[in-house]
């Protein structure tokens, strides 16, 4: 499986378990939705972006494919800029901080990978 499937994949994957069980989801990245009962809006919301993109980006050939992969790099690159500011304004705990940053931070490294493995596989 090619690099930029794996990534979609890994998207719709967790967007569907964001919109099934949005609690579980929060859970898992260290938040408290007994604390925020909001955070179910929140979390199904992030589902669906996740779902759209990596839905999107499967059905994607050529250049914009590589656009598409360019979008959620952008768009994890802002989620971890929001988990930075988040934690230094201290509205969620450190480890939970952290761990939202890493994931993000770690989806903008593998689509970076990806493009550098396509632009290798197309030279």
């Amino acid at each position: 499986m090619d690099p930029v499937t794996g990534l979609s994949l890994g998207r719709i994957a967790i967007g569907i378990g964001s919109i099934a069980s949005p609690s579980l989801t929060a859970k898992m990245f260290g938040l408290s939705p007994d604390q925020n009962p909001q955070i179910g809006m929140f979390t199904r919301m992030f589902g669906v972006r996740e779902i759209a993109l990596g839905g999107l980006t499967l059905m994607s050939k050529g250049s914009a494919r590589r656009t598409m992969v360019l979008a959620g790099m952008a768009v994890d690159a802002g989620d971890a800029a929001t988990g930075a500011i988040g934690l230094a304004r201290k509205e969620f705990p450190v480890m939970a901080g952290g761990m939202l940053i890493a994931v993000a931070l770690g989806a903008v490294g593998s689509g970076a990978a990806a493009l550098a493995q396509g632009d290798q596989s197309q030279s």
